[in-house]
């Protein structure tokens, strides 16, 4: 089931909010589980059973880990539940992209699993992962109630595309949390804010790359402006997807951490992947980064830390060869700022020109189907394609979406968020927020029921 969409607008939602806020305290969680097991197998029923399993699992494990007095069979239960999800991973993620690499270079023909991917499987995966890893760590009791920890694993908001949320930062919630108006209010507005994000924007941007990749006259400036496309489809898709999980988390008294920070204001690799998938790039620091070493050993080790590190992000992202060298990519650009001091002296606006020009080429590796494809797209953007510069169906879609480009441009910037704050000092604004809210809704409706079935991006990972 999708957010962004109208059985989940008109039927899930209401549904699940009306149960939660009618039971008793003692029988949220439960609402929050069932409602969200019917969410995950809304489209495939089959996959609630690896669901029930992974919660069974991790269940067992943290109370195994919590109740042995003996280290050494703290960390066997800690390895029983990090071999078999990431073996769950690999098979179901992993499992073809292997055999394909092993036939292409031996050149056997070992038939393919061709299962299919579990949605959301990279992120309740490393959630889970988290969870053992900290009450192992000894930060984090653990959890008795099975109804919780399984509200926890399942939790619908964020369960399909994150962000990626430990247990650790949710303990004291799962337990005893508040609820208020107000936090109704808020998390309903940051909800429908992301609904825009995805449906106005995203989708829209989407439709432009679809065009690009349908014309029969492509130009230089045209694939510039699929690669800028789909560097703000990306961005509105996911962090829309982020905004509306915050915002049900915290209709139901959960606080989530942020996911997005404008990425695309940095000034140096390095701060784009601080601002850009906290969660996930948070994760892998504390639990792979930091574990490994980090930057307290040898150089040659620490350069093997962050090859990894990022090899293992890009793979984390799909399970194709573009999405390794896109990682590595980026483990190169982090090291050459750290080697080269003279990038961080550069003029403010040239480090955010070259941040933006190496995000939008990665990207491009990113969304390809193939090398070839890939390929072919960088040099149409640097003219070595023997692309003409710009045709008529180029300019006739530019003039088309260039009020598009420039709300992206615009929506990317703290400008939206900071005219807002200074706006919310007037008493009339809180006046009309509910209706400019109802005339959001209603405008995403009218797109949701005109348009195409649209899933979000990261539903793929």
């Amino acid at each position: 089931m999708l957010f962004s969409s109208i059985p989940f607008l008109y039927w899930f939602l209401p549904a699940v909010i009306g149960a939660y806020f009618l039971v008793p305290r003692v029988l949220k969680n439960t609402v929050l589980l069932v409602f969200s097991l019917i969410f995950y197998g809304w489209g495939e029923p089959k996959l609630l059973g690896l669901m029930v399993f992974t919660i069974a699992l991790f269940y067992g494990c943290g109370l195994a880990i919590g109740y042995c007095s003996s280290k050494v069979w703290k960390k066997f239960w800690l390895t029983v539940s990090v071999v078999i999800s990431v073996a769950l991973l690999g098979l179901f993620k992993y499992a073809d992209f292997f055999v394909s690499s092993f036939n292409s270079v031996t050149g056997l023909s070992i038939p393919l699993l061709k299962l299919a991917l579990p949605v959301g499987i990279s992120f309740y995966t490393f959630q889970c992962l988290s969870y053992t890893i900290d009450v192992y760590r000894g930060n984090v009791p653990s959890q008795k109630n099975p109804i919780s920890f399984g509200a926890y694993v399942a939790l619908f908001p964020q369960l399909i595309a994150g962000p990626i949320v430990r247990y650790v930062d949710v303990a004291r919630e799962l337990n005893s949390r508040t609820h208020s108006w107000d936090d109704v209010a808020l998390g309903l507005r940051r909800f429908l804010v992301g609904l825009a994000k995805k449906v106005i924007i995203a989708d829209n941007f989407a439709l432009l790359m679809k065009l690009f990749r349908q014309s029969g006259e492509p130009s230089v400036l045209f694939v510039w402006m699929y690669a800028i496309a789909f560097t703000m489809n990306i961005y509105f898709d996911f962090s829309g997807y982020s905004d509306m999980a915050i915002g049900l988390g915290r209709v139901f008294g959960f606080r989530f951490i942020e996911n997005f920070n404008y990425p695309y204001m940095s000034k140096s690799v390095t701060e784009f992947w601080r601002r850009w998938h906290m969660s996930l790039g948070s994760w892998f620091r504390d639990y792979i980064y930091i574990p490994m070493g980090g930057n307290r050993v040898p150089k040659w080790r620490w350069v093997l830390n962050i090859l990894t590190v990022w090899m293992l992000t890009g793979m984390w992202h799909g399970a194709a060869w573009n999405f390794v060298v896109w990682g590595l990519m980026f483990a190169v650009l982090l090291l050459l700022e750290k080697w080269v001091p003279a990038l961080q002296k550069l003029p403010n606006i040239l480090r955010r020109v070259y941040v933006l020009l190496a995000v939008v080429i990665s990207f491009v590796l990113f969304n390809a189907e193939s090398f070839a494809q890939a390929g072919s797209d960088l040099s149409g953007m640097f003219g070595f394609a023997g692309l003409p510069l710009v045709t008529a169906e180029t300019l006739y879609y530019l003039k088309s979406y260039a009020v598009l480009f420039v709300v992206g441009f615009i929506g990317a910037t703290p400008l939206v968020r900071d005219t807002a704050k200074r706006l919310y000092r007037h008493k009339i604004v809180a006046i009309l927020e509910p209706a400019v809210l109802i005339l959001l809704l209603l405008v995403c409706t009218g797109y949701l029921v005109d348009g195409s079935f649209s899933p979000f991006l990261y539903f793929r990972f």
